[in-house]
Formats: C-alpha cells, structure tokens, sequence
C-alpha cells in the first residue's frame, strides 16, 4: 500500500472511530481528496476551471451535509447516504441540478474505487432524473436581424459588439468559447474560427462572410482603438484593454436587446439555440449541427430534432398533392 492509500485509509478509520464515539466529523477530511479527484479531471479530460469547480461545489456540499446529517465522510458514505441526499435535492431544487450533482458522485466514485480508496463504488445503481426534453426559446430570425442592428458600429464599442453578436450566431459557440477567443484562433483567409471546447476538445467552425466581414472591420479599427498601444492575445477587448468576461457580455446583450425592444427571455445562449433552430429550419442535417455546435453525444443535440420534424411537415403540406 502507498504512503498516499495508507494516509486516506488513517482518515477513514478516525472518521469512523469519531461516529462510533459520538464526536462530529468535519467536512474538511474530504478537502485533500478532493483536490486529488479534481487534480486528475484536469490531467486526464482537460475539463473546464468552471466544470472543475461545479464537481467541487457539489462534492463540498454532499460532504458538509454527510457531516451534519450522518457524522460520515465523502468515503465511508453508504448506497443509502447518497439517495438520501439526492431525494432532499430534487424536493428543493431542478431535476436538471440533482442529475448533475449525480453525474459529480458517480464520477467522483468511480475515481475512488479506481485508486483503492473505497471497496464498493455507492453511486451504482441510481438513475438520473428524467428531464423534460423541451426545446429551448429560440429567437426568430427577425429577432435576431434586430438584436444585430442595434450596436452602433460607428463608434469602437458598438463595432466591438457588433463582431461579437456577428460570431456567436454564425458559429454557435458557448459564450465562455467566444470571450476567450485569441487572435490567433481566427483564420481569416479560411473564414473559420478553431475552439477548444469541452474536455480539450478541438473543432473549426465557419464564421460565414457576414460574421467574418464584421470580424475584419472590428480588428482593423475598433480593436486597435480599444488597446491604445497595449498588448493584448484576446480577440475581443474592453475599453480597458483587457478579455470580455461572460458576466459583462451577457450584460451589453441585455442591453442591446432591450434598445430594439426584444422582451422575450435573452441569452447568450440564446442565441447558440437560434443558430442551431435556424440551420436545421434551412436543411441543415443533425449531425452538421452536432459538430457545429461541439456536442460529444448525438443525443444532446436531440432536443433539435422536433424543429427538423416540423419542417419536414411543413415541406409536406406545401409540395405533396395530399398535404
């Protein structure tokens, strides 16, 4: 046995002997391990710093709550300790958040009984919630010829703005891919932009004349008049010089959109939903837009599907002579 397995094995056995003797076990016995597990996320998948933390956010409150509730540690929790806890969650919160703070326990499991730190792996066994598979808002293509018409390009900002809203509906990308672009990640004789997406995963996503056009205009002149001689990799730049956050991208969409007088519910996102909707509206086949958009398994870009059908009832009901 390692130095490493002898030391969590100590910390199982106090744990254990501190239930048997009535003292309270202190979530923080589950911190080092914890950072073991995220450690090795990082090396193995080359997950997210958010992804990263979203594990370790959901861990930290299992362990605060085995603690109070169970006087147990994140590795002498039974079967029965994580249902308990999961059935607490769903009362309180989304099916969607309990099955990602299942997905955080069975990856976390599996990682312990890989490294002999547990004898059982407890997570087996449980099913995820069901999820409602119901598309999400989408805008219209009106919406979104709106909501690009509202920076005002004669100034650097609005140019800024511009390119941006440009980019994020001609490729679709996830606004944590967007805000971190570098200017080297765009080709601008091939028209595409290459993304690092989850899980270190790489693809090259056309940008289209349009997006590429505004791209062009923005580092030509607005970029240079936001840097004011400082240097900068980032692709899109604030007045003080430095990377667009997400926080503050989301904000000046808000803002945009409220200018034109778009009131239904606005995004980021949203707008990776329109890009998805409004290529499968035009003929677009689902697994173009699988790649598109980065998904790794065909069935999360299945919640498009039921648009691709709609349509095909659509072309029937106009070309077929019984439609």
């Amino acid at each position: 046995m390692s130095a490493n397995h002898r030391k969590q094995a100590t910390s199982t056995r106090s744990a254990a002997q501190a239930v048997s003797s009535g003292d309270s076990v202190k979530p923080a016995v589950a911190e080092p391990i914890l950072d073991e597990f995220c450690d090795a996320l990082w090396l193995e998948d080359g997950l997210s710093r958010n992804t990263l933390e979203s594990y370790r956010r959901d861990l930290r409150q299992f362990s605060s709550w085995l603690a109070k509730e169970r006087r147990l540690t994140l590795l002498s929790a039974a079967h029965s300790d994580l249902l308990a806890y999961l059935s607490q969650r769903l009362a309180h919160t989304k099916a969607a958040t309990a099955g990602r703070t299942l997905s955080s326990f069975k990856r976390f499991y599996r990682y312990a009984l890989r490294n002999s730190k547990i004898e059982a792996d407890p997570s087996l066994n449980i099913d995820a919630p069901r999820l409602p598979r119901n598309l999400p808002n989408a805008l219209t293509e009106q919406d979104v010829e709106q909501l690009l018409a509202a920076p005002h390009p004669e100034t650097a900002l609005g140019m800024r703005d511009r390119a941006m809203i440009e980019t994020l509906y001609a490729s679709g990308l996830r606004v944590s891919e967007l805000v971190t672009l570098k200017t080297s990640q765009v080709s601008q004789d091939m028209g595409v932009v290459r993304i690092m997406g989850k899980g270190a995963k790489e693809r090259l996503v056309p940008l289209g004349e349009e997006a590429l056009g505004w791209v062009k205009r923005y580092l030509d002149s607005s970029r240079p008049q936001l840097l004011e001689q400082r240097a900068s990799d980032a692709l899109f730049v604030t007045s003080r010089g430095g990377a667009m956050t997400r926080q503050a991208f989301w904000y000046l969409l808000k803002r945009h959109a409220q200018a034109v007088g778009l009131t239904r519910p606005l995004s980021p996102h949203t707008l990776r939903h329109a890009f998805a909707t409004h290529l499968l509206n035009h003929g677009a086949d689902l697994r173009v837009v699988q790649l598109l958009l980065g998904h790794s398994d065909i069935s999360t870009t299945q919640i498009y599907t039921h648009v691709a059908r709609e349509r095909l009832k659509q072309l029937h009901a106009k070309h077929h002579p019984r439609g």
